[in-house]
């Protein structure tokens, strides 16, 4: 059974998590600038087993897609082309910035760290895929 992979996609840069091989935890691995994702996710499947990736899906409070979905469907669609054989899962990501926000402060994470945006988008993106290993559409997969 190869990893999940999460991605948290950024106008500047774009947080990126992973499971283990078990598909149980899922763990920040890097944040890398939204110019690179492509080279670094081919770089890291050639590397380690990938299943599917996972991309963070922004909506609105009624649940409509949101705009930031203009810039990430074109970066998305080059990881596509780089990756033909690769699933590619769009996932609800609303509020994953603000309960990122949440853990650092009860993590007793410094002001100074949580200013970090860097730091928010791979904990981001661990939170899509953990709400993702969470959610029905993963648990109903044959």
């Amino acid at each position: 059974m190869g990893r999940l992979l999460s991605i948290d996609y950024g106008r500047r840069r774009c947080g990126i998590a992973v499971t283990d091989t078990l598909r149980i935890v899922a763990s920040g691995l890097a944040t890398v600038d939204t110019s690179r994702l492509v080279a670094f996710v081919k770089d890291y499947v050639a590397r380690e087993p990938v299943d599917a990736i996972i991309v963070g899906y922004p909506t609105t409070m009624r649940g409509e897609e949101s705009d930031s979905m203009r810039y990430i469907r074109p970066g998305i669609g080059q990881l596509r082309k780089a990756l033909p054989g690769m699933e590619i899962i769009f996932f609800d990501e609303r509020f994953t910035s603000a309960i990122a926000h949440r853990a650092m402060l009860d993590g007793g994470m410094k002001k100074m760290a949580r200013r970090d945006k860097a730091i928010v988008d791979e904990i981001s993106a661990t939170i899509i895929l953990n709400d993702y290993l969470q959610s029905r559409q993963y648990n109903s997969l044959p």
